[in-house]
Order: C-alpha cells, then sequence, then structure tokens
C-alpha cells in the first residue's frame, strides 16, 4: 500500500496503557527517541500491538509543528530534536524538511512561521507533535 503521508519513521512498541476506549502505545523510534501515539483500543487490538512489536509511525506534515528550542510547560507529549535540512516556499505555506537521528520529518508551515522563526538549513529545532496526531502501521 502506497501512502500519501511523508512522515514515516520506523520504531519498536515499548508499552502499551489501555482504557476503556483509548490506547497509548509507546514507540522508540530506530532513532532512539521515544514517542506516544494515541490510538482506539480497537486499533491496537487489530494491528495486534504488543511490546516488542515493529511498528511503522505515520505524521502528516500538517501535524508536525516546530519551535527553535526545548518547550517547557505543554502538554504536547513529542518532542523531537533535529536540524533543518531545507526550506520550500510557496505563495503562504512552505515545506521544512528536518533531520531527525534515525530519519526525517517534514513540517508544512505558514511561510510567515518561517520568516519569523528565521528558518534556514543548519537551523536546530523541535518537532512538536501530538500523540493523537500519530498513526501506527505493522509491516
Amino acid at each position: 500500500m502506497s501512502l500519501s503521508i511523508r512522515n514515516q519513521i520506523p520504531g519498536t512498541v515499548t508499552s502499551i496503557t489501555t482504557g476503556e476506549v483509548m490506547a497509548t502505545v509507546k514507540v522508540r523510534l530506530d532513532g532512539g527517541q521515544d514517542i506516544t501515539a494515541a490510538i482506539t483500543l480497537e486499533a491496537a487490538k487489530d494491528l495486534g500491538l504488543a511490546a516488542g512489536s515493529a511498528v511503522r509511525t505515520l505524521i502528516k506534515s500538517t501535524e508536525v509543528a516546530l519551535a527553535t528550542g526545548a518547550v517547557d510547560g505543554l502538554s504536547i507529549r513529542n518532542q523531537i530534536p533535529g536540524t533543518v535540512e531545507g526550506v520550500s516556499t510557496g505563495g503562504a505555506m512552505a515545506g521544512v524538511k528536518v533531520s531527525v537521528a534515525g530519519g526525517e520529518l517534514t513540517a508544512a508551515i505558514t511561510k510567515d512561521a518561517v520568516n519569523d522563526l528565521e528558518l534556514t538549513a543548519g537551523s536546530p529545532v523541535t518537532a512538536l507533535i501530538k500523540s493523537t496526531e500519530i498513526s501506527l502501521a505493522t509491516a
């Protein structure tokens, strides 16, 4: 199956916490970062997820926010440090490629945000991704 989702980073499930309807799945990415995905309990069961399961994290580029440093006091659990590899700008939007340990992320943000944050190749950034915006796939 081919997907339009550009951000696909492999990892391994380290733990699953289940609730009535949702499950939080902790994943160690191949680059060593730990992230959390919040998915439905039904999806976790359908995928047969368990500690040790190989997964691919899927994150739409429109769901990746960027900060120019570490962020404290924020409910967003997933904060991945990286370095801007390139910026492609259009009329209103921009695509920012970010190199992270073990892979690459693309963030679709406004051109104004790129200018305000002064993002250029080599800029250190932190990618911010809500756990509810991460999907998981198995091989």
